[in-house]
């Protein structure tokens, strides 16, 4: 069993850890301080990451987390493919900065929809849109089956109506994944993903949030009022499966869910490296001394680094069975459960264990710490998850276990 970083992608890891230390780091805090101001410095970034990516079969983000090219890969003999290649990069550039990685253009949560459902034209055609995920409604937040946002179909068009929340990069993104149901009677079965284009006649930011962390990433709520979006831009089957129900949108989720670990995974790391370089000037950290011989706080170090290698373990295992295509939504919610909780006790215990030092501004310590907590939240909270996880233990369908 290897559980070591797949030597192809070594690169990879190394590239995007010195553009967290020498890219985000330097302006992690100018954005946290100035909520809702686009941070330019992405820009080149971003073109840098498209021009990387161009024909490259191992490209670095969102748009290569599909189990789209599992299949090939298979025959091939490769099994590390696209969705650790993006897992392995988010890891890293959270090292430096959460918000900053969520507002990278073309690295939305929406990008990561698209690219594991999309067909081939729409994948050729939305290929260099910023795209957002729209699911969450007031009222309906972690049942994403209770989705209220209706999608008529009026001849070569859908008619959207509805209200959308919480949308990371809502703004600022080239367009917004919107889940819509197209028949409420139906139930979750009827619930499809449309993708919407900015200036779109209908569709209207209304405002932006202020959050705890990620102040980097704008957040936005999205009112739809007779929204006329394109038929061809429904991602996956327009048709209604009741058999397969709600698994056809859920897929997205087995792809996004293990990147979101990621984002966990990478701060808590970050967290941790720091509180180790603090703790060496009065600790001597050597790992063979018994837990009983040293100080709490050497302990208490020693406890959240194996928390944190279980949490990461846990995630890469999702993404490789991604690549695998092997069935991993049950992996996906252990993954997000477990590397959410994680981080979020991780950057907490790092602020403690620095003590004045870790809650002030003049380290990051108390930054990660408000960054993280939405980690465990969006993307399906950690109680969802936990509910996931046990549906899929026990063989129960959501109406048999809620």
């Amino acid at each position: 069993m290897n559980l070591e970083t797949p030597k192809k992608f070594r690169g990879l890891v190394n590239q995007a850890h010195q553009v967290a230390e020498n890219y985000f780091r330097p302006i992690s805090r100018k954005y946290d301080k100035a909520e809702h101001a686009y941070p330019k410095e992405l820009d080149l970034l971003a073109a840098l990451l498209d021009g990387m990516n161009a024909g490259s079969p191992d490209a670095i983000g969102a748009t290569s987390a599909s189990k789209r090219g599992a299949a090939r890969e298979q025959q091939e003999g490769i099994k590390n493919g696209g969705n650790l290649s993006a897992l392995l990069g988010v890891m890293e550039l959270c090292w430096g900065d959460v918000g900053l990685l969520l507002a990278m253009p073309r690295q939305g949560l929406g990008n990561a929809a698209i690219a594991a459902v999309a067909n081939d034209e729409q994948l050729a055609r939305f290929g260099g849109t910023w795209a957002a995920m729209a699911i969450t409604e007031p009222g309906c937040g972690s049942d994403s089956a209770a989705i209220r946002t209706t999608a008529i179909k009026d001849g070569d068009h859908y008619v959207l109506n509805g209200e959308k929340i919480y949308v990371t990069s809502g703004e600022r993104a080239d367009a917004v994944v919107v889940w819509a149901t197209l028949d409420k009677s139906l139930g979750r079965a009827a619930i499809k993903s449309f993708v919407v284009e900015h200036g779109t006649p209908g569709m209207t930011v209304t405002r932006l949030e202020k959050k705890l962390g990620i102040k980097a990433s704008d957040t936005a709520a999205i009112s739809f009022s007779d929204c006329r979006v394109p038929a061809a831009n429904l991602l996956g089957n327009p048709e209604i499966d009741v058999q397969k129900g709600f698994a056809g949108v859920m897929e997205t989720f087995d792809n996004t869910r293990p990147l979101v670990a990621g984002m966990a995974v990478g701060v808590a790391k970050a967290s941790l490296d720091r509180t180790r370089e603090l703790l060496k000037k009065v600790c001597k950290l050597d790992y063979r001394t018994p837990l009983l011989s040293v100080s709490h706080a050497e302990a208490t170090l020693y406890r959240l680094e194996a928390e944190w290698e279980a949490a990461r373990l846990l995630t890469m295992k999702a993404a490789w069975m991604a690549d695998n295509k092997l069935p991993n939504s049950r992996e996906a919610s252990i993954a997000k459960a477990k590397a959410g909780r994680v981080a979020n006790e991780v950057t907490l215990k790092c602020v403690e264990l620095a003590g004045a030092l870790g809650y002030g501004e003049d380290e990051l310590l108390e930054k990660w710490a408000r960054d993280s907590k939405i980690l465990d939240i969006f993307e399906g909270t950690q109680q969802i998850q936990l509910l996931i996880v046990a549906r899929r233990l026990l063989g129960k369908s959501s109406s048999e276990l809620k």
